[in-house]
């Protein structure tokens, strides 16, 4: 009797582990997403600076929306990798001291659509989080939207 009921303990507990395992596994489209986040986003719009890897995954549509009162402000994608590689091509630019480190809040995919959250924090404070929206197209995964707080001193 003590062995069966050590048996059903030790089968509900295996279930209960493989159930959480499997929980915590990501996606092929998560591992994705996130590659992409880290390279074109990441790399690209903030620590690399790479102009090119922005062009690549984000749509060229997509806007940074915010607020102002109570109208909505839009920053195009255009204007955003221009303002990136005028400051990559800024002599007084130091790329050791434009460090961000980042972390992903979640990522959420359903179908062909996808959003995400990510922390920025620069020298240990939270400066940003950002709210990302992705549509995954033909040719794969691209940034359409974002909307983010900044958390540092309002100007």
């Amino acid at each position: 009797m003590k062995n069966r009921y050590l048996f059903a303990v030790a089968v509900v507990l295996i279930g209960v582990a493989t159930l959480f395992s499997f929980k915590n596994v990501e996606s092929e489209d998560e591992k994705a997403i996130k590659e992409l986040i880290e390279s074109a986003y990441v790399n690209g719009a903030f620590n690399g600076l790479n102009s090119d890897a922005m062009e690549a995954a984000f749509h060229p549509d997509f806007a940074i929306f915010s607020s102002k009162g109570e109208e909505l402000s839009r920053y195009e994608i255009g204007e955003w990798v221009g303002s990136v590689r005028k400051r990559k091509n800024d002599p007084k630019f130091d790329p050791a001291n434009n460090v961000w480190d980042h972390k992903f809040g979640f990522i959420d995919v359903t179908g062909q659509a996808a959003s995400l959250k990510l922390e920025y924090h620069r020298k240990g404070e939270l400066v940003y989080t950002d709210y990302i929206s992705l549509i995954k197209f033909e040719s794969g995964w691209k940034i359409v939207a974002k909307v983010y707080e900044y958390h540092g001193k309002k100007k």
